[in-house]
Formats: structure tokens, C-alpha cells, sequence
């Protein structure tokens, strides 16, 4: 129960002990209970940039220049410095310090937007086998577009929205993907989903899944698309064999892609996965019943009742669960595009791309069932590459007893059981790549209010209090604190404050940036072990 705070002792614990068979790294990551980022520098001097995050192997900081422009991305190392006497502990740090430079190396700036485009701030995806990094750049929004070409009336249109392959090593821009008129959610990541290789991108606006596979030499290859059709043969099928119907298919809206047609609107076909869709949950009611009676009730209460609520659903958000495996969250239309989306009930289903097929579908009267399965297996739903070295330390309630114990007691504390199961599954399909892995937000080594920092990259409403990382294990003793802002406290209590932490994902460093709502240079605090 009880560990040294010496390092040492530690050390030579761990060369005549051998832990239990697979606890290896988990026994490993205890020595972060002892080296932990609890001296501060505030108020740092460094470049007016847009801090993004870490890369998921620590070897670098991605960061945008304010004018959403460019992309500047540092390598961390160390501060040093000579002393000549013998406690150097004892001596304020020198004034370089001070500097952002000396924590960071800055390796290249290049300019990634170009013409009317700008930087999307909050979209950034990393390969970590390769060292690839995937950004986005776009031009604004038309809000009230027409929906011509088969889109989806309603949906917002963007006029260009580029995808740039980076090889992070040097900067060169090794392949881009380029969407037209189009509408995909770029915000935390949300409208695109990158599982080992493949990619997955939801246009929300032609409701179409593109799922493109990263090869190792920097090409963005087109797989397939999931909307109009299902397979690859699809359209070929329908032109040879329904050509009296005159089915025309609009023009291509991704360069350099597959040939996405999309049914006119002027005829009755239903897209090719909502076609799936609906057959599924038909053969799903079907097979409740052997009756012919209870059947022919069931179909018209529960299927022909709500058929035009189903045809009305579109794609909201998609993620792997697996190398063939979607899980595909759908709603209304209002919901897609709306800033709460809660009140707008979504359906969830699981999707085969190989067999085409649905395997899964759940609505508001099966929500418990997803819920169990997200509780038990949440791990799953994250789809973290096995060669991964720290996303699969991650802590879940699937994975971790205090996670675990937190999630019932919210439960318990939760006024209505479907609100809870509601707002759990609201977070369903994961935002790839939202969590940091850094060992301090380990819940079996830390416990820390969750309310003020978290895993999860989002900012949060700052605060002038100190952030306490408190042990799990006996004595429970307070190992460090975190502390946004300037050192004394914010004089102006009346301009609201957002924080944001940026942890690397195994030196004990962290950034902490405080920001107003106005475009005021950040304040950034560096906290490391001295």
C-alpha cells in the first residue's frame, strides 16, 4: 500500500521484484507517482500561436499561427543550464527560463491555407505508424445554399474543404483531398474518423460516407463510398438494368475521388444505405413474431407507423469499431446541424462495409442495451490501433475501477435512468483522437476534479484556484497542482476566462494556456519536474 517517494529505491524495487504477468507497463507507469510536473514557470514568452496538442508518440507540438494561415509545429525538449555550486535546487532558474524556446525547438512553419481558406483550429489527426499528420482547410460557410445535386436541404454548403498529408519529420505536404460544395463537421474532429489506416469522412451535406486508406508512401486513396450505393457494382447495376427509369447521376463533388452519383430527386429511389436500412429493421420485426396475425400488427405499428420517420433520418457521425465495422449514428436534419443536438433523438446502428449489410440497430426503446454494451466494452468504441504505445493505457470505465465506481455513482445520482443512458450515449460515435494518454490523468494513479481537467480535449471555464493531482494509493497525499493564469490571480473577475491543458503523453510536462473570449495574446504557464 505504501511506495517510496525516492526514485532510487524505487528503481531498485523494480530490479528484484518481477511484476505479475501482463502488468508490466501498468507497474511501470506507478514511477509517474514520483516524477510529477510540480514546479511552474508562469507567464511564459512565446510566439502568439494557436496551441493544438501533442502527437500521440511525444515527438511533437502541432501549433497554427493566429492568422490561420500556417502551421508551425515544435519538437519538445529540455531546459538546461549550468551551476556551479553543488544544490542547485536552491538557485531561482536563469532567466531563459523564461523563454519558449528553450522548452521547445521550433523545426518549420509552413503555410497550408491558401487563397480564401483558413486553418481549421480544432481538426488534427495523426498516424502514428508513419508520422503522418492529416489538417483541414476550408472556406466559410453558406448557411442558406440550395439543395441542388441531391443534397440535403437544410445542410450548410462550403465552397472548398482540403484535407493535407504531412509528413510531420520535415513538413512536405505528401497528397490533399479536396470537397466541393460540400459539408463535413470539422470541429474536434468529429466528421472524420481514422482507425489504423483507413480513413472514414462523413458528407453531411450528401449524406455519403468516403473511406480512403493512408498508404505508406503518402497517397490519400479513394476505398469506397457509402450513401447512394453500397457496393461497388452498384451503379453499374442500376444503369444496366433500370436505364427506363432514367436515372441520372449528378456530378462528381470530390476531386480526385470515386465517381459518388447520387439518385435525381425527382424519382422515388431511396439511397442505397438507407435502402439497408430500412430492410433490416423490417426483417427485425419481422422475425419477432411466427403469427401471421401478431406479424401483419407489429409491421403496421411499429414499421409502417414510422416509415417516413426512418426515410426522413440522415447520417449524423460515423467511427470504426473495427477494420470493417461502422457504427453510424443517424437523426433528423435539424439535429445534424443544430448547437444542441440533445433534443433531437438519435437512432444508432452498426454497419458491415464488407457484406454491405446492417448488423444492429437501436432506437429510444432498445437505448438500455447500446448503454450496457458502451459501460462493459467502452474500450471497443474507441478503436485504438494495438501498435499503439499509449492511447491503449487510456482509463474507462471498462478498464479502470475508480472510472468505473464514478460512472455508477453519477448513476445513482442521476434523477431519471433514460436521461443518464441518454447523455452517456450522446458522446457515442468517439471523436477520434480526443483523449490524451498522458499518464497523469491515469485514474488508478491520480484522482482529480474532473469538472476543471480531464482527458478529454476541450477547453474549460478557467479558474484562479490550483488544480490539484492528489495520489490514489495510501497516504492519498497531494503530489502537484496545475494552475491556469497569471501567478497572483486574475485581476479582472468580470472577463471570462477559458483554459486549455496540454500534457505530454509521457515526460512530465504540461502546458497550460488561459484565454479570453477576445482576441488577446493566451497566457501560457510551463509546468515541469525540476
Amino acid at each position: 500500500m505504501f511506495r517510496s517517494n525516492n526514485v532510487v529505491a524505487r528503481l531498485f524495487q523494480r530490479q528484484i521484484c518481477t511484476p505479475p504477468p501482463g502488468t508490466s507497463v501498468h507497474c511501470a507507469r506507478r514511477f509517474y507517482e514520483n516524477l510529477v510536473p510540480s514546479y511552474t514557470i508562469y507567464d511564459v514568452e512565446c510566439p502568439d500561436h494557436l496551441f493544438r496538442k501533442f502527437t500521440e508518440d511525444g515527438q511533437y507540438l502541432v501549433c497554427f499561427s493566429r492568422n490561420h494561415q500556417e502551421l508551425i509545429v515544435y519538437r519538445p525538449s529540455w531546459l538546461s543550464f549550468s551551476c556551479k555550486d553543488e544544490d542547485c535546487d536552491i538557485h531561482d532558474l536563469p532567466l531563459k527560463a523564461k523563454k519558449f524556446d528553450s522548452f521547445f525547438t521550433q523545426l518549420y512553419c509552413v503555410s497550408l491555407a491558401s487563397s480564401n481558406e483558413l486553418i481549421c483550429k480544432d481538426f488534427f489527426l495523426y498516424m502514428e505508424s508513419n508520422r503522418y499528420g492529416l489538417f483541414a482547410t476550408s472556406t466559410g460557410q453558406i448557411h442558406d445554399a440550395p439543395a441542388v445535386g441531391g443534397a440535403i436541404q437544410g445542410v450548410p454548403s462550403i465552397e472548398r474543404i482540403t484535407f493535407h498529408l504531412l509528413r510531420l519529420e520535415d513538413g512536405v505536404v505528401l497528397d490533399e483531398k479536396v470537397f466541393n460544395d460540400d459539408f463535413v463537421n470539422l470541429a474536434h474532429n468529429m466528421g472524420v474518423f481514422l482507425h489504423d489506416d483507413l480513413l472514414a469522412v462523413v458528407s453531411l451535406r450528401y449524406q455519403t460516407i468516403h473511406i480512403l486508406q493512408i498508404r505508406e508512401s503518402g497517397n490519400l486513396v479513394d476505398v469506397r463510398a457509402i450513401g447512394a450505393f453500397c457496393s461497388e457494382d452498384d451503379e453499374l447495376f442500376l444503369n444496366s438494368n433500370v436505364s427506363s427509369m432514367s436515372i441520372q447521376p449528378t456530378e462528381n463533388h470530390v476531386e480526385n475521388g470515386l465517381h459518388q452519383g447520387l439518385p435525381n430527386s425527382s424519382n422515388y429511389f431511396l439511397s442505397g444505405i438507407k435502402q439497408r436500412l430500412l430492410s433490416f429493421i423490417f426483417r427485425g420485426i419481422w422475425s419477432e413474431e411466427t403469427n401471421h396475425t401478431l406479424r401483419a400488427q407489429n409491421l403496421k405499428r411499429m414499421f409502417y407507423f414510422h416509415f417516413q420517420d426512418y426515410v426522413d433520418l440522415i447520417i449524423w457521425k460515423v467511427q470504426f469499431l473495427d477494420r470493417h465495422h461502422l457504427l453510424i449514428k443517424f437523426g433528423s436534419v435539424d439535429g445534424a446541424v443544430s448547437r444542441t443536438p440533445d433534443q433531437h433523438p438519435p437512432f444508432f446502428a452498426v454497419y458491415n462495409m464488407e457484406t454491405t449489410e446492417f448488423v444492429a440497430f437501436y432506437q429510444q426503446n432498445s437505448a438500455d442495451e447500446l448503454y450496457l454494451l458502451f459501460e462493459q466494452f467502452s474500450d471497443h468504441f474507441h478503436a485504438i490501433s494495438k501498435n499503439s504505445l499509449y492511447l491503449n493505457f487510456i482509463s474507462s470505465h471498462s478498464n479502470n475501477v475508480h472510472a468505473r465506481e464514478q460512472l455508477r455513482s453519477l448513476k445513482n445520482k442521476a434523477s431519471s435512468s433514460s436521461q443518464f443512458v441518454k447523455k452517456m450515449l450522446s458522446s457515442l460515435p468517439i471523436n477520434c483522437q480526443s483523449l490524451s494518454p498522458s499518464p497523469y490523468f491515469d485514474q488508478s494513479i491520480y484522482r482529480f476534479d474532473e469538472k476543471l481537467i480531464s482527458a478529454a480535449d476541450r477547453h474549460r471555464q478557467s479558474t484562479d484556484h490550483p488544480i490539484k493531482f492528489i495520489l490514489r494509493r495510501q497516504p492519498h497525499a497531494l503530489r502537484f497542482k496545475i494552475k491556469p493564469g497569471p501567478e497572483g490571480g486574475n485581476t479582472d473577475s468580470r472577463t471570462k476566462k477559458i483554459s486549455s491543458f496540454l500534457f505530454h503523453p509521457f515526460l512530465p510536462l504540461a502546458l497550460s494556456i488561459q484565454q479570453t473570449l477576445f482576441l488577446q495574446p493566451s497566457a501560457v504557464n510551463i509546468h515541469f519536474r525540476r
